[in-house]
């Protein structure tokens, strides 16, 4: 479990992740709501959604809630009540998004082990919003400042992936990386694809997934989006090319071989976003770093990312209904 928060500095510069709406385009009276979980009550989640909320950097495209409590609950210290008090929030969300009460949600980091416990029957909050919604069509993906990348695979096994792995899962998830690229402003998206097997499979000599699996769904992908997909590429130079700006996003194999350059560049302001979701869901990039919860040293970058980017997105959504009549 990933436990870890951005570097420990009660000092943060403003995030430079853009907005792709005007606040202009919606009118004051008018604000969607987006609804923050404050994850496990023990961790730093409360304390940064706060600091998010206090920090004058949420653009007023939305209006801001907080779902959940910490009346009991002692900072840094986990327990089955502080995880419940997690879940709670967000089985809350899922009512107030059904009732259409909010139109985004960025949820704060939970402890899943001790949700497990307790019967959490989901690999992570990804795949909890989805079932709860009926919702098939869905990826994970990663954006920040200077990486986008998407999931082909999300929380297996390293040993479970390459079975994992078929054409319609990648064309699949390759379309709704490629509307998010253009949610985020990116009218002709390029986005690299990355190989499963070092050298992009050598021609067949390092693995044949490349020339069986991955390149069938990058020619489909192309046939259906030209000149947008390029690849399969060797993983070990096609971030670099992406952090260069060659690409506006990378569709990756399986979960670490996006997530582990993702947070290496991008750490302190890294956001999780749930694609194909009928709402804005995303959520901060780090744990929920029960060591530093409740001393006032966790960075809020991360979340006020988050926050920023669902409100673009439900503010631009909001934008374009209203464009259409």
């Amino acid at each position: 479990m990933d436990t870890s928060n951005s570097h420990a500095n009660p000092r943060f510069p403003k995030p430079n992740l853009p907005l792709t709406v005007a606040p202009t385009a919606i009118a004051t009276g008018d604000l969607p709501t987006i609804a923050f979980t404050i994850g496990d009550a023990a961790g730093v989640g409360p304390e940064l959604i706060h600091e998010a909320i206090s920090s004058g950097l949420l653009p007023r495209l939305a209006k801001y809630r907080i779902l959940g409590n910490t009346d009991g609950i002692q900072p840094g210290q986990p327990s089955k009540e502080s995880a419940m008090r997690g879940y709670n929030a967000l089985n809350e969300a899922v009512d107030l998004l059904r009732s259409g009460e909010i139109q985004g949600v960025v949820t704060g980091p939970v402890n899943k082990a001790a949700l497990y416990d307790e019967g959490f029957d989901f690999p992570g909050q990804t795949e909890f919003f989805a079932r709860s919604f009926d919702i098939d069509n869905y990826a994970m993906c990663l954006t920040g400042p200077h990486l986008t990348v998407g999931l082909a695979t999300i929380h297996l096994p390293i040993k479970d992936v390459p079975a994992a792995l078929t054409k319609p899962e990648i064309v699949r998830v390759g379309k709704l990386l490629y509307e998010f690229c253009l949610k985020k402003g990116h009218h002709y998206p390029l986005i690299g694809v990355a190989g499963l097997n070092p050298h992009a499979g050598e021609d067949g000599h390092l693995g044949t997934e490349e020339q069986e699996i991955i390149i069938p769904a990058v020619e489909e992908l192309n046939t259906q989006f030209p000149g947008v997909f390029d690849g399969p590429q060797a993983p070990d130079t096609l971030f670099y090319h992406a952090y260069r700006r060659d690409f506006h996003a990378v569709l990756c194999m399986y979960h670490d071989q996006g997530l582990i350059p993702l947070k290496m560049i991008d750490f302190r302001e890294g956001v999780n976003v749930t694609l194909g979701l009928p709402f804005v869901r995303t959520s901060p990039d780090h744990g929920t770093a029960f060591d530093i919860a409740g001393q006032g040293i966790a960075r809020p970058d991360s979340m006020i990312a988050a926050a920023r980017l669902a409100a673009s997105l439900v503010a631009t959504e909001k934008a374009n209904k209203n464009l259409l009549g």
